[in-house]
């Protein structure tokens, strides 16, 4: 057998699929300690919305795929067929699609290849100074809270899946962010949970209250900072699990300094999800890629890329949406279903 190789199509491919990966490596790229986690953290001058399409040109017998990062207008992309494959977060946001609730109006064809582990919840932090005890108890008395939070423009309110999930629990506990507004409190919108202005305005006591996901890169800092933590709990939680939340625990655990566990919102995994109409050797193929490239994947973990983990519907990886069937009939042959 002689050398082998890739047609001279496939090379071309191949090389700038691993010249794009570099880039985030390059000089474009810079660290940061935004995070709270104990580690660097790397950012980019590039983009990190990925729209990648393997085209299969006039061979019929070939296969096109489509590839995206996104959220909610991924989703629905999705459904409408525009992509082959999307990789989103959190988990909650593809069981809505797949159930037809929340910000979506039907029920969406959907399945996962898998849920790559990422744990997150959304918290509902006051400082300790407001005497607050429960999220009714914010309208009920109408506090003009100094509230940290994500982004409100109003395409962001209707599409980002962090203020769609703190603003229906909001709206569950009978307030908006115009109500606290016109009871003389201000809102603080920032475009991501880790960026510096939070971790500022916590320390400064520039805010009293947070609502967002994002946990690890603030949670403990509000802590120590004297803030605690509201459950969600009663009919705002029963609400939210209606609508495709599970339930979730911040744990005194994970938290030094938080006396007891609060009930709340889980926000963790990022599944990779198709159409339920893929072909069934097609799924399996993107498994298989998984596989082959699992040491390489960056995790949110910080552990190697546990296959096992991508079905096993654990607290980092929560999965309530079918698995396709060739993701089935890969995960089976490997040993992690049963």
């Amino acid at each position: 057998m002689g050398k082998k190789r890739y047609t001279a199509g496939i090379q071309r491919v191949k090389g700038l699929l691993q010249v794009a990966s570099a880039l985030y490596d390059s000089s474009l790229s810079f660290e940061t300690t935004r995070a709270a986690e104990g580690v660097l953290q790397t950012g980019s001058r590039l983009g990190r919305a990925l729209r990648l399409s393997l085209a299969a040109g006039k061979d019929s017998k070939n296969i096109s795929l489509s590839f995206a990062t996104g959220g909610l207008r991924e989703i629905t992309a999705l459904a409408d067929g525009k992509f082959s494959l999307i990789w989103m977060n959190p988990s909650a946001m593809l069981t809505m699609a797949y159930r037809g609730t929340g910000p979506f109006r039907k029920r969406l064809p959907l399945r996962t290849i898998g849920v790559f582990p990422s744990y997150d919840i959304v918290a509902f932090a006051v400082h300790e100074s407001t005497g607050i005890a429960s999220l009714a108890q914010i309208k009920k008395d109408r506090i003009p809270l100094r509230l940290s939070t994500g982004p409100i423009t109003s395409r962001l309110l209707r599409e980002n899946a962090t203020m769609i999930t703190v603003t229906a629990v909001m709206r569950a506990a009978g307030f908006t962010l115009a109500d606290i507004r016109k009871w003389k409190g201000r809102v603080q919108p920032l475009p991501g949970p880790s960026y510096p202005e939070r971790r500022e305005a916590i320390e400064s006591g520039a805010v009293n209250a947070i609502f967002d996901e994002g946990i690890k890169s603030w949670g403990q800092t509000a802590v120590d900072c004297g803030f605690r933590f509201l459950p969600v709990e009663g009919k705002i939680l029963k609400r939210m699990v209606t609508l495709g939340y599970r339930p979730a625990v911040m744990s005194k655990a994970r938290f030094p300094g938080i006396f007891e566990d609060v009930q709340t919102l889980d926000f963790s995994g990022w599944p990779m999800a198709v159409r339920a109409d893929m072909l069934e050797e097609v799924a399996y193929a993107l498994c298989e890629a998984i596989e082959r490239s699992k040491d390489a994947i960056p995790t949110d973990n910080f552990k190697p890329l546990d296959l096992a983990q991508l079905c096993a519907n654990d607290e980092e990886a929560p999965c309530d949406v079918p698995l396709h069937p060739g993701a089935v009939r890969f995960y089976r042959e490997r040993g992690f279903l049963k």
